[in-house]
C-alpha cells in the first residue's frame, strides 16, 4: 500500500524565495531566481499574449519584466504583508507593458541583463492550445498559475512515490488525481497487481490524502500567512471551474 508519510512543517514560503532572489549576496539567490522564473514565466507569457502582443514581443516583455524587477531591487524591497506575490507580479507586468518602448526591447537583446530561460516554441505551442479564448488576460494568468501549481504538486508526488517502491500501484491510481475519471477500476487494478480490491481502495484513499497535504504545502509557499491557505485553495478551485 501507499503509505502516508508523517506530516512535515510547511516549507519556506514563496515570499522567502522572492526576497532571496532579489538579493545577489544571498547564497541561494540564483537558484531562487530560477525557481521563480520557472514557476511564473509561462503564466506571464500567456497574460501578455492574451493582451494582444505577438510571440516575440511577449518574450521580450517577460524577459524585461524580470530584469527590471532585479535591476531596481523591487524584489528585495517587497513586503509580504501587502498581498500575494502573483497579484504583485501581474500588476507589475501591467505597468511594465504600459511603459514599454521599442528601444527598451532592443536594449534587452544586448548584454548586461539577466537572461530568463524561455522556450519560445514550447510557450507558443502551449498558448495555441489554451482553452477558453474568451478568458481575460487576468483570468488566463490566474488559470495558468493554478495549473502550474497543480503540476508541481503532481511532480513532487511522482518523486515521492518513486522512492516509496510503490510505483506501479501509484501509476494506476495517478490518473484520477489528474482529473481523469475514465481510468482503470479498482477491480482491474487489483487483478493486475495481485491485490485485493480493499487494498487498492485504501491505497487510493491514502494517496488522495497525501495529494491534499502536498497541495496545502505548495499553497503555503505562496502566501505570507498560513491562515490564507484555505482561501487560496478556494480561489484555485474557482479559477479552474471557469
Amino acid at each position: 500500500m501507499i503509505e502516508n508519510p508523517s506530516a512535515a512543517p510547511f516549507p519556506t514560503t514563496c515570499w522567502g524565495r522572492v526576497l532571496e532572489a532579489g538579493d545577489p549576496a544571498a547564497p541561494e539567490s540564483r537558484a531562487a531566481l530560477e525557481g521563480l522564473c520557472r514557476d511564473y514565466w509561462y503564466p506571464l507569457y500567456a497574460f501578455v499574449r492574451r493582451k494582444g502582443h505577438d510571440p516575440e514581443t511577449a518574450q521580450d516583455l517577460v524577459q524585461g519584466l524580470f530584469a527590471s524587477l532585479l535591476e531596481r531591487d523591487d524584489l528585495r524591497r517587497l513586503d509580504p504583508g501587502r498581498g500575494r506575490f502573483r497579484s504583485f507580479l501581474m500588476a507589475c507586468c501591467t505597468h511594465y507593458i504600459a511603459r514599454h518602448r521599442e528601444r527598451e526591447r532592443a536594449a534587452r537583446r544586448g548584454g548586461g541583463r539577466v537572461a530568463i530561460p524561455i522556450d519560445a516554441m514550447a510557450a507558443e505551442s502551449r498558448f495555441g492550445g489554451e482553452a477558453g479564448h474568451d478568458l481575460t488576460p487576468e483570468r488566463l494568468f490566474e488559470r495558468r498559475w493554478a495549473l502550474t501549481l497543480l503540476d508541481r504538486v503532481l511532480d513532487g508526488l511522482d518523486d515521492e512515490m518513486a522512492r516509496s517502491g510503490k510505483r506501479r500501484l501509484y501509476e494506476r491510481l495517478r490518473p484520477a488525481l489528474a482529473g481523469d475519471e475514465g481510468g482503470a477500476t479498482y477491480q482491474a487494478i487489483a487483478d493486475e497487481l495481485g491485490l485485493t480490491v480493499g487494498a487498492v481502495k485504501m491505497a487510493s484513499h491514502r494517496l488522495r490524502a497525501r495529494y491534499r497535504e502536498r497541495l496545502r504545502e505548495e499553497i503555503a509557499r505562496t502566501v505570507a500567512d498560513p491562515s490564507e491557505i484555505d482561501d487560496e485553495i478556494r480561489a484555485l478551485l474557482a479559477v479552474l471551474g471557469d
